[in-house]
């Protein structure tokens, strides 16, 4: 391992100011990401940054009845907590289905949310990658691709965004806080996930040298259930081969509102508009739900070898949404 400065932020105007005196400097929250990509030479960064320790650990409600989830909260007490265990069940099932639980108890909300693409050709830095390298190449377009994206993928770069927690973020409206030198700003995380494009090195909107402090869960709608469902190749500690995040309201046998999301099928959470489209307004039964999983993956393009990931999904979205409106029927 290459050597590097350590240092300690006090606030975050500490952090911010530590991070600019230093261009390949990063900022270090439970390393669980990070620290692996520096040992593969994937990242070299001169300076770390250690954030854990500022006040960003809390979890407390808005007036708008939501929740505000500090960046620093490790994934195991946003699993924990009660109130989201109770308003968004779908996030506390997606961080548990996520690593182990000695990683979830080192891992922070904000650096799940920077993590980077498991692609075996983006670790291998003996090799060519667009997003590790721009203008390389992506092997992984004639290669092993059989984990690798159906939706969304380009020439440049077929990789897939790896986690669970930002799936279902992208499926309950999440909206993301971050501070620059500028003062304090926030997105939407559907704005925040850029498009892969020929650009695959630009995963974020997130402006340079910004810490991300925080997010926002607004509240669900009376009546809304919500549930995040993983497949993986084997039944614990693996990255999704497809996932879903969804939350259903129905009323008199109709759905009243849909918020979809799919991950492990795109370089970011994919949020299924196209679905949701479909499903609102409409009888909350199997034919509207596979109808919706059917528009949704029309714009699908496998690759040779993950063809299987189109049926995979579409059995996944029925199944989870069926499972929904039964129980609103209860």
């Amino acid at each position: 391992m290459r050597e590097f400065d350590y240092r300690r932020a006090h606030d975050v105007q500490h952090a911010l100011t530590l991070l600019a005196a230093d261009p390949d400097a990063r900022f270090l929250g439970g390393g669980t990401n990070l620290v692996d990509l520096m040992k593969t030479g994937v990242e070299r960064p001169t300076r770390l940054v250690d954030v854990r320790e500022l006040p960003l650990d809390g979890i407390e409600p808005t007036a708008e009845g939501g929740l505000r989830i500090g960046a620093t909260v490790t994934n195991s007490d946003l699993a924990a907590h009660p109130d989201v265990r109770r308003h968004h069940p779908a996030l506390a099932q997606a961080v548990l289905a996520g690593a182990s639980g000695q990683l979830r108890n080192m891992a922070t909300v904000g650096g799940n949310l920077l993590q980077r693409t498991r692609c075996g050709y983006f670790t291998d830095v003996s090799g060519p990658c667009n997003k590790r390298v721009p203008g390389s190449g992506c092997p992984a377009v004639t290669g092993e691709h059989h984990q690798h994206a159906v939706l969304g993928a380009s020439d440049h770069c077929v990789a897939v965004h790896p986690s669970d927690m930002g799936v279902a973020l992208t499926a309950l409206d999440a909206v993301v806080g971050y501070e620059t030198g500028e003062g304090p700003a926030q997105k939407p995380i559907t704005d925040f996930y850029l498009p892969v494009g020929d650009t695959p090195h630009r995963e974020t909107a997130l402006p340079p040298g910004a810490l991300i402090t925080h997010l926002i869960l607004p509240p669900p709608p009376a009546g809304a259930r919500s549930r995040y469902r993983k497949v993986r190749e084997r039944a614990s500690y693996a990255f999704a081969i497809g996932s879903v995040a969804a939350r259903l309201t129905v009323e008199d046998g109709r759905v009243a509102e849909a918020r979809l999301a799919l991950g492990a099928v795109a370089s970011r959470p994919w949020r299924a508009h196209a679905a949701e489209a479909v499903l609102t307004g409409a009888p909350a039964d199997g034919a509207t739900f596979a109808e919706a999983a059917d528009a949704e993956l029309a714009a699908a393009r496998p690759l040779p070898r993950n063809g299987y990931k189109v049926p995979l999904m579409r059995n996944l979205v029925v199944s989870v949404l069926t499972e929904l409106a039964e129980e609103a029927t209860r």
